[in-house]
C-alpha cells in the first residue's frame, strides 16, 4: 500500500511523537540535593574507630569508638561519637592510669571542649570512680565539670551531689550540694 505524501508526513509525525513519549517515560531523573542538605552531612565517617596518641614514642592515650563522624562546616568544626566512646590514658606508663567512657560524645575543635552524655564513667589513678549523665572537659583549662547529679566512689567513701568541678585527674575536686557516705575502718 502506497501512502500519499501528506499521509507519509502524518505517519512520520506520529512515529516521532510515539518515540518522544517512550523516550520521556524511560528517562532517568537525577534528584537535586540542595547545598543546605550537603552541609549537614559528615565530611568523614569512620566505623570501628581506634587511634593511639604518643609523645616521644611513649603511649599517652588510646581512643576507640564504634562510629566517628567529623563535621567540617565553617562556623563550627566538630567530631561526634553517637555510638559511644572510650578513652584509656597511659601517660607514658605501661599500664593504664585512667579511663573515661560514655554512650555519646562530641568534641568541638574551636574551643577544645568535650561533651560526654549518657552513662559517663571516669576512673582515675587512685581508682576513684565518677559517674554522671553529663560531663564537660575543657582541655585548655584542664577542667571537667557538670551541673548534673554525680557520684564518686573511692576506697573508703561514696560522695554524691549536684554540680561538680575538678581537674582532669579528679584530685582537686569540688562537689556542690554534697551528700556522702563515709566508711570508717574498725579500730
Amino acid at each position: 500500500m502506497k501512502l500519499s505524501k501528506s499521509n507519509r508526513y502524518f505517519a512520520g509525525a506520529l512515529v516521532l511523537a510515539i518515540i518522544g513519549c517512550l523516550s520521556n517515560s524511560c528517562e532517568t531523573h537525577t534528584d537535586f540535593i540542595p547545598k543546605s542538605d550537603l552541609l549537614t552531612l559528615p565530611a568523614v565517617t569512620v566505623r570501628d574507630f581506634e587511634t593511639q596518641f604518643t609523645d616521644s614514642g611513649k603511649l599517652q592515650l588510646i581512643l576507640t569508638s564504634p562510629l566517628l563522624e567529623q563535621y567540617a562546616n565553617k562556623e563550627s568544626q566538630y567530631s561526634e561519637f553517637r555510638s559511644g566512646i572510650k578513652a584509656v590514658f597511659y601517660e607514658g606508663k605501661p599500664n593504664p592510669v585512667a579511663s573515661i567512657t560514655g554512650k555519646y560524645a562530641k568534641y568541638t575543635n574551636n574551643n577544645d571542649l568535650w561533651e560526654l552524655k549518657d552513662s559517663v564513667v571516669v576512673l582515675n589513678e587512685s581508682n576513684d570512680k565518677l559517674e554522671t549523665e553529663l560531663l564537660y572537659w575543657d582541655e585548655k583549662k584542664d577542667l571537667i565539670y557538670t551541673d548534673r547529679f554525680v557520684k564518686i566512689k573511692s576506697e573508703d567513701q561514696i560522695i554524691q551531689g549536684f554540680g561538680f568541678e575538678s581537674d582532669s585527674r579528679l584530685i582537686k575536686r569540688r562537689i556542690k550540694k554534697v551528700t556522702a557516705t563515709i566508711y570508717l575502718p574498725d579500730k
